[in-house]
């Protein structure tokens, strides 16, 4: 296949997933558990980094971030913009940075773990910049909010109160769409290598 060929399908291949990433995340705001709505657009952003490594990942995450800056990120913008922009950012980029490492790491020893694992990671890397966002930026804020919803501890509010219900409802529906990762990537490569 000649490099136009594949530079093409490339350019294709990422319109496509970061359209689907941008309609998948403005469709999220309709689903709102407590304050945010929920991140299911980790399926994309993990076929992109399996497909075509970190720099695929990053890109698409931070399409995923941007997204969420002018969606769902008001409550923190009118308290610290600089460290809403640091924050949403960095959780999006890093998650599609993570999602290719670790698919990368494991994709030879198996492809179904390699999808899980890439999915896992990407949400966990979501989830723990989220938190240290949090602390850095908002720390004041997140302490009224905590006192205010009847935690006692700042940090079991983090998880169970601000970020807990969202990450046990993304994680296993993000989980079991990596199945569909599995079938997608090897799609994507066996007619990659029917084009060779």
């Amino acid at each position: 296949m000649s490099k136009t060929s594949e530079k093409t399908r490339f350019l294709t291949v990422m319109g496509i997933l970061t359209a689907i990433v941008v309609v998948m995340q403005a469709m999220a705001i309709g689903i709102r558990l407590g304050q945010f709505s929920v991140a299911l657009v980790i399926v994309p952003i993990v076929v992109g980094a399996a497909l075509y490594g970190w720099k695929a990942g990053a890109w698409l995450g931070f399409v995923f971030s941007v997204v969420v800056l002018f969606t769902d990120s008001a409550a923190f913008m009118t308290i610290n913009a600089f460290g809403t922009v640091v924050t949403v950012i960095l959780k999006g980029t890093l998650a599609g940075v993570a999602a290719a490492v670790v698919y990368r790491l494991l994709e030879k020893k198996n492809a179904w773990l390699a999808a899980i694992a890439a999915a896992l990671a990407a949400q966990l890397v979501n989830k723990a910049i989220f938190l240290l966002g949090c602390a850095v930026f908002f720390f004041g804020t997140i302490r009224e909010w905590a006192a205010g919803a009847g935690y006692e501890s700042i940090v079991l509010y983090l998880f169970f109160g601000l970020t807990g219900l969202n990450f046990l409802v993304e994680t296993p529906i993000n989980i079991l769409l990596s199945t569909a990762i599995v079938r997608i990537v090897d799609i994507a490569r066996n007619i990659r290598a029917s084009k060779a």
